[in-house]
């Protein structure tokens, strides 16, 4: 498997899990604190930072920390990589779907 492929694969497989789906709709706002972003969620701190360790993983989020606290944001080139396959398989279908629209019209026209 290409190394670009293995790569969204990790993303989406990453964003496919709701909690990391709404954290990453939470750093969405902006950068935040670790302990702000696992107040909403009824899990124990490390079950919650395997999650971040995933998103950190595969290039979603990146962290910095500042004296004790950790902060995190997110890695826009990940979603970019995403945003642009996803883009590349809504033409694709586009294209095929106008093609069935074609033949679908040539079907319906009576022979002449």
């Amino acid at each position: 498997m290409p190394k670009q492929s293995a790569q969204l694969t990790r993303v989406f497989q990453a964003l496919a899990d709701p909690t990391r789906f709404a954290v990453v709709e939470r750093l969405s706002k902006g950068p935040t604190p670790t302990s702000e972003l696992a107040a909403p969620f009824k899990m124990a701190m490390p079950s919650f930072l395997q999650h971040l360790d995933v998103l950190q993983g595969c290039g979603l989020v990146r962290s910095t920390k500042t004296g004790r606290v950790r902060t995190y944001e997110l890695a826009p080139d990940a979603l970019k990589s995403a945003e642009d396959w996803l883009a590349k398989q809504r033409a694709l279908w586009e294209r095929r779907l106008d093609q069935l629209d074609a033949f679908l019209r040539d079907l319906k026209e009576p022979s002449e």
